[in-house]
């Protein structure tokens, strides 16, 4: 990377932590939103429920695009297999486990696993989303809580180092000063 091979470590480690810490929160929201459509769909009486929780919960690894298409998947199936009143209430269930539901929850998952606001969160994965697509969507967020990990922790260790410095540089204190009985000793 053509950096100090320690800053190199940090730099990886950070990324790494980032990315672990975006997936475990995505995962949590994942599954809030699986169960959720999972259990109004079993309320609805909708054939293939367990399919369609599995797919919301996969969607959710998608931001924003993925919940869409889940919802729309889960809507139609629900349209196909048991009419147009499970499709409305499906529709009602996608809207609240996507929507509101969703909101009490991925704060404290985003939030916690990241340590960025959410508000930033979707602000830089729309950004990335419009500038690199589907890998930016995904990437844009742990990276930038990377960036601002790394950058926190260079900036620590450059002041930890310039007090390091500062501390060297100052006057050491000889125990045995040149006045004292024990440096005349050696000269007799």
């Amino acid at each position: 990377m053509g950096v100090p091979p320690a800053v190199g470590h940090v730099i990886g480690q950070r990324t790494l932590g980032a990315l672990r810490g975006y997936f475990l929160g995505v995962t949590i929201v994942a599954a809030f939103n699986g169960v959720v459509v999972l259990i109004g769909a079993l309320i609805l009486d909708i054939p293939l429920a367990g399919t369609i929780g599995a797919v919301t919960f996969l969607g959710a690894y998608i931001p924003y695009l993925g919940a869409w298409s889940a919802g729309a998947f889960a809507v139609l199936m629900a349209l196909g297999g048991a009419g147009p009143d499970a499709a409305g209430g499906m529709i009602v269930v996608q809207l609240l486990a996507n929507g509101v539901l969703q909101q009490l929850v991925q704060p404290f998952a985003m939030g916690a696993a990241l340590g960025i606001h959410p508000l930033a969160v979707l602000i830089v994965t729309i950004a990335g989303g419009a500038l690199f697509g589907v890998v930016g969507l995904i990437l844009a967020a742990p990276l930038v809580s990377a960036t601002i990990r790394i950058s926190e922790d260079l900036s620590r260790a450059e002041a930890e180092e310039a007090g390091a410095e500062e501390a060297s540089d100052a006057p050491s204190r000889d125990p045995v000063s040149p006045g004292t009985p024990q440096s005349r000793q050696g000269g007799s």
